[in-house]
């Protein structure tokens, strides 16, 4: 009688080893890569020294790890060499191992909504491996930007910034925006509110730019939390830009005279009739910048609060505020081109000399209006109206080295 032995079946793993095998890619054992390795032991600890293993921890773990902190790696024994942390776009974050070998910082945190792998080697040619991935964003920020990239733009052009959600921690957002000019320009960023009534942040120089001038901004915003309402920004953002002629336009509202100057050099001398004084229909004064050449547009003053004035096409246009103000044709006005200001805002002149000066104007031109027939100087936000501020008091409405604080305007 023939006799059948059965092989036993083997045995399921316990749900603690099921355990132990999922987060073993947060705590990875390291092992020597290329020759020479150390017997692994039970506690899945190694000293390379004595053939033992060890780990690695890191901040952040698991599927749902709170973004917005910096991921920090740390080595139980031994000192690191490197360590790389990539997302699955396979953008890196870059940081800095500590004195004494045993932990690296990102310089950046964490952004939210992604998976990294962390790598981590030592000096003695061990590599350890963990993953983790962040929390995705509730509500997310995003901005605007001007100048738009590759663009060339006139000497009093600010950088500004306009985000879609509030920005409560103004401090923080402003550390992550760095400005490069080729040649060193001072400035300083300020806070205020738009005319939209949106946040918005713009970078101004001391002084006008530097024709020719090179500039670069970089908004490191990927992973930055905004503060209460305002939710996480998600990418980077960058636009460069290069300043173009220095162009000035002078408009005297007690001479009416427009005067646009090249390099110091005075371009062309016109006659001009702006706001009506001593009402709504007076022309703000100050030092604004010419945002948009927009050609030939339809004006409708009850657009701007002034009821039925006017209802026309005009042409040449060049806006100067978000409120309504223009440079422009108006040949309907020209009995008092150079006597008297009888327009409904704007500065107007004959068709040829506002041809001719939007042909010359740029985006970004400096419009220095003065004289006492206006309503007032033009605000901050309505338009780019940093310039009549001080550089001390614009500087006053950084969130870092000034007055502004964290959630002034």
């Amino acid at each position: 009688m023939s006799r059948i032995r059965r092989r036993p079946r083997p045995s399921r793993p316990s749900a603690r080893m099921a355990a132990l095998a999922t987060t073993a890619v947060l705590a990875a054992a390291l092992s020597a890569c290329g020759g020479g390795g150390g017997s692994s032991s039970g506690d899945g600890k190694t000293d390379l020294k004595a053939g033992k293993k060890t780990e690695i921890s890191v901040n952040l773990t698991g599927e749902q790890a709170k973004p917005g902190e910096p991921v920090k790696v740390t080595l139980a024994d031994g000192t690191l060499q490197s360590v790389t942390v990539t997302d699955a776009k396979g953008g890196t974050l870059v940081g800095k191992v500590s004195a004494d070998g045993r932990t690296w910082t990102s310089e950046r945190s964490a952004a939210p909504g992604t998976t990294y792998a962390v790598e981590a080697k030592d000096a003695k040619g061990g590599t350890a491996r963990a993953t983790f991935a962040t929390a995705a964003a509730g509500k997310v920020n995003k901005v605007s930007m001007v100048p738009g990239k590759d663009t060339t733009v006139g000497v009093g052009q600010p950088v500004s910034i306009v985000f879609d959600n509030p920005v409560k921690n103004r401090a923080e957002v402003e550390k992550h925006l760095k400005v490069t000019t080729s040649d060193n320009t001072e400035g300083s960023w300020g806070w205020m509110q738009d005319y939209s009534g949106k946040d918005r942040v713009d970078w101004r120089p001391k002084d006008y730019w530097k024709s020719g001038t090179k500039v670069t901004l970089e908004a490191d915003l990927n992973g930055v939390d905004s503060g209460t309402s305002g939710g996480w920004f998600v990418k980077d953002y960058k636009t460069n830009f290069t300043i173009g002629k220095n162009q000035v336009a002078k408009a005297d509202l007690a001479t009416h005279r427009l005067k646009l100057y090249r390099d110091g050099q005075l371009v062309k001398d016109i006659p001009m009739s702006a706001g009506t004084p001593g009402g709504d229909k007076a022309s703000w004064r100050g030092k604004t910048v010419l945002m948009a050449k927009e050609g030939t547009i339809n004006m409708n003053s009850e657009t701007v609060g002034l009821g039925s004035s006017y209802n026309k096409m005009v042409d040449y246009s060049m806006r100067l505020t978000w409120s309504g103000m223009y440079v422009h044709a108006a040949p309907w006005n020209h009995d008092y081109f150079g006597s008297a200001n009888k327009s409904s805002g704007c500065i107007g002149m004959s068709d040829a000399d506002a041809k001719f000066v939007y042909g010359e104007a740029q985006v970004g031109d400096p419009f220095e209006i003065t004289g006492d027939d206006a309503k007032g100087t033009q605000a901050l936000n309505n338009g780019y109206g940093e310039w009549n501020l001080s550089y001390d008091a614009w500087k006053a409405k950084s969130a870092l080295t000034g007055a502004a604080g964290t959630t002034g305007n």
